[in-house]
C-alpha cells in the first residue's frame, strides 16, 4: 500500500512538474517571432496637414541598400508590412519633384508598430 501511494506521488509530482516546464518554455519569447517583422506605416502630408495622394514612399534597408517603395491613395497613407527588425531602415517621400525630410528607423527600436508622418514642404 506504501509502495503504491509513493508511485501514485512520484506521477503526480512528474505531471506537475511536466506541466510547469511547458508553461515555462511557452512564456519564453522565441527568436523566430522577433524575425516576422516590423510595420511601418503612416501619411505623407502637406504642411496643413492635408493628404498628398500618388506621392511616393522610398524605403531603404541601409544593410542592402535595397529599395522599396508605395504609391500612396487619396487618404495619404503608406504601409510597408513585416520590415526585418535587424535592420535599419531610412524612409522618405517624393511629390511633384518635391521631397520630404528622410527619416531613419532603428534595428534598436523594439516597437512592432512604426508610425511616421513624411510632410512635402509648398514650394
Amino acid at each position: 500500500m506504501n509502495r503504491e501511494r509513493s508511485l501514485v506521488r512520484a506521477v503526480v509530482v512528474a505531471c506537475a512538474l511536466l506541466v510547469a516546464l511547458s508553461a515555462v518554455c511557452g512564456a519564453l519569447p522565441d527568436k523566430k517571432d522577433k524575425t516576422v517583422g516590423r510595420l511601418l506605416f503612416g501619411k505623407v502630408l502637406d504642411p496643413q496637414d492635408n493628404p498628398l495622394p500618388d506621392a511616393v514612399v522610398y524605403v531603404t534597408n541601409t544593410r542592402t541598400r535595397a529599395v522599396k517603395t508605395y504609391i500612396v491613395g487619396p487618404d495619404g497613407a503608406y504601409r510597408f508590412p513585416a520590415l526585418s527588425t535587424g535592420v535599419d531602415y531610412e524612409v522618405y517621400a517624393q511629390y511633384n519633384a518635391r521631397k520630404s525630410d528622410t527619416k531613419s528607423v532603428s534595428q534598436f527600436d523594439d516597437r512592432s508598430q512604426v508610425y511616421l508622418n513624411l510632410k512635402i514642404a509648398a514650394k
